[in-house]
């Protein structure tokens, strides 16, 4: 009897997502309330509540994962707005399924935009909301949701606001709690009533959810560490080392004078550098950090900048701070005492910054990026904290100084290979840039090539075929020499087969995907015959197969050559849509009959293209549709009633957009597939 149970359960699993996917599924409930203060000045609350195991993403979310939540206000003179969306604490948990980690909200989300009104009276502020969301078993499409926020005339009802203060104060003496809360925006004086009622609903989050937060944190600082462990062996640190160790212990008094003084030069190293990360958050600000993420033009920035370290750790230039810093830095450091020492430490930062700059740029960049609100000071204090260690701990152990290698020519090696990599890193913002905009500059092909040709030269120059113009002549290979260039030869003829189209799992979520490509799949899958590309037009086609990304060309070509179409509503970010292609498209008779039999349309719902001005409208639910991918989806959902994915539909292209035979979802079952295939074409044969 168990083995049954448990066999129904997992056949009741598997039934569900399909089953679902033909459903309009709408698990979030957007509500919305003010709250205006005497002084003007007003909050705009939006209430998101999630149902049963849905997932909503933080505004802080990568570019690379599910679309993020994202507010846009509309403008009005008599409205100013004070930085973003305030969020609260979101749950970060690494995905398998998207191969980061990713910042979720579940069951509900409170997101409050803080903002000031000139003059008396009401105001109605338009918005739309933009999220997406996902489950263990599917995403949904991104959803755009308008939002009004009623300001009235006078301040808020005391009834009204002692409930929000109510769900505040229990928020914070119960911080693991979530709060879906019923308020509307014209609410009457039984709001407290209600309040209490939502109150008495309150159910736990995860005990977890601190620690995940926390862990994210930490994650910065281990990165920075990272940085700044490289940073110790940079020509202008590792000498540094043995020479200020040995002159605080020369003017001490006593070991324990030295060792105090080492301990307090470590301390202000610390201090300088959170204090430089705290100074770039401030100047700016969550919201434009998170937003240095995804907006194209940042991305561009930062491959140049990227590029331009790259080039300074080749040895063409020195990225060098003005001397008059350094001058007066060196002057304040001779006073003794505290603030001589504090100084002292400044002028290592400032005369250093040839070697830490580019450092200290990829550090910033990386941790703006990552979604903490003290991500830049968090980095900065690991980077700081690696620095700082050496000098408190040879100050403490003097005997250790033995056992440091000598400064040679392997520290501009490290710089050199250093550049090699800032420059493959730089690429990866290019790719990102290209990707939003759909430029197709760097395509999956070139991408890959690029990393390839670099991991070769990384290699060729540890053997020493070619030097830099600070190297010294390498005369023989050392063991751990050897030893990292063999690694990146390995690394590069591992990747070589990659710009044919061989998958290269080892920098998944690096490179584009694969069908983001001069010649999806490339020669790795036999290339794509001439005779069979002919008359389409799609640039986005899984699998290598042709393939249509609009419908009216689709029907017009179908029609010519006489067969069904086959409509695949897919998304970029679509875990699922991404294995139905890897595990059952790719058997060679889906592949023969995708490619062969039918007239393949992908239709990406989560395009973020925008449509011409001309092609933009209103649906039926009055909602404005203006990218490419909010098209699709209504398509989706006004034709199927569906707006899961993937979602598969046969038609023929005489008769409308009617569905041949029932639809498809995801499903690893290849045999099935087949079936289904093969059903939709067996009725477009009976009718024609």
């Amino acid at each position: 009897m168990k083995i049954f149970l448990r066999w129904a359960l997992l056949a009741c699993m598997a039934w569900m997502p399909i089953h679902l996917s033909a459903q309009i599924i709408e698990p979030v409930k957007w509500k919305t309330s003010t709250e205006r203060q005497a002084d003007g000045t007003v909050k705009l609350i939006a209430l998101a509540s999630i149902e049963g195991s849905w997932h909503m993403y933080s505004q802080k979310s990568g570019e690379d994962g599910p679309m993020a939540t994202t507010f846009t206000l509309t403008a009005d003179p008599r409205l100013t707005i004070f930085g973003g969306f305030e969020e609260p604490e979101a749950r970060i948990e690494y995905s398998k399924q998207f191969n980061m980690e990713l910042a979720y909200f579940e069951r509900s989300a409170r997101f409050v935009q803080m903002a000031s009104i000139e003059g008396p009276g009401a105001l109605t502020v338009e918005a739309e909301v933009s999220f997406q969301v996902c489950n263990d078993e599917m995403c949904l499409f991104p959803e755009y949701i308008p939002l009004t926020f009623n300001i009235s005339a006078q301040k808020n009802t005391s009834a009204r606001d002692v409930g929000l203060v109510a769900i505040e104060e229990k928020l914070q003496r119960d911080a693991g709690m979530d709060v879906a809360s019923d308020l509307d925006a014209n609410e009457s004086d039984s709001a407290s009533a209600s309040m209490e009622a939502s109150l008495s609903k309150l159910s736990p989050a995860p005990a977890a959810d601190e620690t995940v937060i926390k862990q994210g944190h930490w994650g910065v600082f281990l990165e920075g560490m990272g940085w700044g462990f490289l940073a110790l062996v940079m020509p202008c640190i590792f000498p540094m080392i043995p020479l200020t160790v040995s002159f605080f212990l020369k003017q001490s008094k006593s070991r324990a004078e030295g060792i105090s003084k080492a301990v307090t030069y470590g301390i202000s190293i610390n201090v300088i550098y959170v204090a430089l990360g705290l100074l770039i958050t401030a100047m700016a600000g969550p919201d434009a950090l998170n937003a240095m993420a995804t907006n194209p033009w940042f991305n561009l920035f930062f491959f140049g900048l990227f590029v331009v370290f790259a080039i300074s750790f080749f040895g063409a230039f020195e990225i060098t701070l003005p001397s008059k810093w350094v001058d007066g830095t060196d002057t304040l450091s001779q006073k003794g005492g505290l603030i001589g020492i504090f100084f002292m430490a400044f002028t290592l930062a400032l005369v250093s910054f040839s070697c830490t700059g580019p450092l200290i740029g990829s550090l910033l960049v990386r941790a703006s990026q990552s979604g903490e609100l003290l991500g830049p000071a968090m980095g900065m204090f690991g980077f700081s904290f690696a620095l700082s260690l050496p000098f408190m701990l040879f100050a403490a152990f003097p005997g250790w100084l033995q056992s440091l290698p000598k400064s040679g020519g392997w520290m501009n090696t490290v710089k050199v290979v250093l550049g090699f990599l800032e420059l493959a890193f730089a690429l990866k913002f290019l790719s990102t840039a290209d990707m939003t905009w759909q430029a197709h500059w760097v395509n999956r092909e070139l991408f890959i090539a690029v990393w390839t040709a670099i991991s070769f030269l990384i290699a060729f120059y540890l053997f020493g075929v070619f030097r830099m113009p600070h190297d010294d002549k390498v005369e023989s290979l050392s063991v751990s020499r050897m030893l990292f260039g063999t690694t990146f030869f390995i690394l590069a003829f591992y990747l070589l087969p990659g710009t044919f189209g061989a998958p290269v799992r080892l920098i998944a979520g690096f490179p584009p995907p694969a069908h983001y490509a001069e010649s999806p799949g490339g020669a790795y899958l036999g290339g794509v015959e001439e005779a069979s590309t002919s008359g389409y037009t799609g640039i986005a086609c899984p699998d290598g197969l042709p393939c249509f990304n609009t419908l009216e060309d689709a029907k017009a070509y179908a029609k010519q050559v006489n067969k069904p179409i086959m409509l695949d509503f897919t998304g970029w970010g679509c875990v699922n849509c991404r294995k139905m292609e890897e595990q059952v498209w790719v058997d060679a008779e889906v592949h023969r009959i995708l490619k062969e039999e039918v007239v393949l349309v992908s239709l990406y719902v989560d395009e973020f293209v925008e449509l011409p001005e001309s092609e933009q409208y209103t649906n039926a639910a009055g909602r404005k549709i203006k990218r490419i991918g909010q098209k699709w989806s209504d398509f989706q959902a006004s034709t199927y009633g569906a707006n899961a994915q993937p979602y598969y539909i046969m038609v023929d292209p005489h008769e409308g957009w009617t569905a041949l035979n029932s639809h498809a979802a995801w499903d690893p079952d290849v045999a099935k597939f087949v079936k289904w295939l093969n059903e939709g074409l067996a009725e477009y044969q009976q009718r024609h």
